[in-house]
Formats: structure tokens, sequence, C-alpha cells
């Protein structure tokens, strides 16, 4: 079964490159087909699997405004198993585009170009903008499902709420069958005890929407400094270092989600 996931949350800072890229690698490392799409302007997927803006000449911009198809800017990562579809900073210019006179059907740009290519992967996930604006609701609108990570810090649950607000909405106009996939507690720290009251305050009210790692305990991704290392060298971090404890985190939540399914 193909599915495709989107990683959203407007606050920036939480880790949700770092769980698109991570996520996206631990799911090849299991044998699956994966296309991680780079739909933030700020490049940072891209960069992580080691690309750079001279090596490839198409990305996601001109897919959205019809100039490519998706599988004319598709690269091959270093990562069996993982393609990419890389940004670039023109990507904060596509609003513009989006919002030209007589553009129908906007919302679902994205939709419409992974459409040809969906039953080539097992999963697609889509890394989107640390904001609500048109590139992120196109991104929720070509999903199946969200996951949101959570950092374990002040102010962690604030415009979640702006964020749930928007899923419903789009639950009710242009994608019906959108849903939670989980929430994903990030960089956590056992010695913070900030850290200890946000994942407390997440079980409390999301806990049926946390991921259980094969022990039945909640996946949590800490604060691990080969995590923060990793994009540097143009790799995954389940690549970089795989026994760390940040690589374990993402190839359980790898297994939770493809164990789990939907």
């Amino acid at each position: 079964m193909n599915e495709i996931i989107t990683i959203a949350n407007q606050k920036g800072g939480v880790g949700k490159t770092t769980t698109a890229v991570n996520l996206s690698a631990s799911l090849a490392q299991n044998g699956k087909k994966v296309l991680l799409i780079d739909a933030d302007p700020q490049t940072n997927a891209t960069t992580s699997l080691g690309f750079n803006r001279n090596d490839y000449e198409y990305n996601i911009y001109h897919v959205l405004i019809g100039i490519k198809t998706m599988s004319e800017v598709i690269l091959k990562s270093q990562v069996k198993n993982l393609d990419l579809v890389p940004a670039n900073i023109g990507l904060v210019g596509v609003e513009k585009e989006f919002y030209t006179p007589g553009k129908k059907n906007r919302e679902l740009l994205l939709k419409k170009a992974i459409a040809p290519i969906i039953k080539d992967y097992d999963y697609i996930i889509i890394d989107s903008p640390p904001a609500l604006g048109p590139i992120t609701i196109n991104a929720l609108g070509a999903a199946d499902s969200v996951i949101i990570p959570i950092q374990c810090e002040f102010f962690a649950l604030e415009g979640l709420a702006q964020l749930l607000n928007t899923i419903n909405l789009l639950k009710k106009s242009i994608n019906p069958k959108l849903m939670i996939k989980g929430f994903l507690p990030t960089m956590y720290s056992g010695q913070n005890n900030l850290s200890k009251q946000v994942l407390e305050d997440l079980s409390y009210h999301f806990k049926d929407k946390l991921f259980l790692d094969t022990k039945q305990e909640f996946i949590i991704v800490p604060r691990n400094v080969k995590i923060a290392e990793s994009p540097s060298y143009g790799k995954p971090v389940t690549e970089y270092a795989q026994t760390s404890k940040g690589a374990i985190a993402y190839l359980d939540l790898a297994t939770c989600i493809t164990t789990k399914g939907r």
C-alpha cells in the first residue's frame, strides 16, 4: 500500500526536517521504496542528503508552476531505496504563482503532480515549510496522513491548536481522507524537567496518537549530538551514526509505521 505522509508544524526549530530526512532514510533501510519531497524553501532536507544547488537545475518549484513533471526532477540519493525531489530558495516565489488570476485548484497542485509517480514508491514523505501558507496547504492536501513533531521545550504546544484547526478544515474541504498519524516528541532530555512535563502533557492529551516501539514505550527523539552533526556530512543520522540514540529512535519510528500501517 502506498502512503503519502506530510511532516508539518508551523513552529520552526522543532525537528521537522530532521524527522522528514531520517524517517525517509529509516523506511528506505527497512527495504521500502521512498521518495522525499523537499517543499521547504530553506532546502534543508536537500542539503541534509548531500546535495547543493550546483547538483541540479530543476526542483519542486518548477513542478508546482508546471514547467517540469515530478519524475523529471527526481534525484537518486546515496541511501539505497531513497529518492529526493529537491527544493531551491526560489520556492518562496511560488505563492505569487498560486494566486495568479484564473489558477484553479491551487491547493491541489502538489497532489496532481504526485499522482503519476505514486505507484513507484511505498512511501512519499513531504517536508513542509514552518508556516501555514499555500505550500503547507498543498502538502497537507496531497497527504494521506500527517506527522507533527513536537519539541520538548517551552512553548512546545504553542500554535498547535491552529495547526489542528487547519487540518480539520482541510478534511472538510479538499482532503477528506487526511488523518493525524501521530505526534513525535523531539529534542527530549531526560535530565530536563521541562522535557518531562511536555511529554507528560502530550501523553495526557494525545496518548493514542503517540508512536510506540516494540516494547510498547513511547518513541521519543532525544537531544542528540549525532543528529545535529549528520546534516553537515550530507547524511541522515541513520547512515552517519547508526548506533546513536537518535538513529535508533527514527528506526523505531519507521518500524512502527510499517507494522502499524495507517
